[in-house]
């Protein structure tokens, strides 16, 4: 995926804008990262990894 794709997605999910593209940067590595740890795909990785900032953000609405 593309760092500027996932970046908006990102903001989609609740990322401030401003921090984007850094945290798209960091996501792209680590699900690399996972990847090949895991013995996963880099794109279950990056699925997993997406999941887990959005019920952060989540949460982070509700104020939890």
């Amino acid at each position: 995926m593309e760092l500027t794709t996932l970046a908006e997605l990102l903001v989609g999910l609740g990322c401030p804008a401003d921090k984007s593209t850094e945290m798209a940067a960091q996501l792209d590595k680590r699900a690399q990262q996972l990847a090949e740890s895991k013995g996963r795909t880099y794109d279950e990785a990056l699925t997993h990894l997406i999941g887990l900032m959005r019920q952060g953000w989540a949460a982070k609405e509700k104020g939890l």
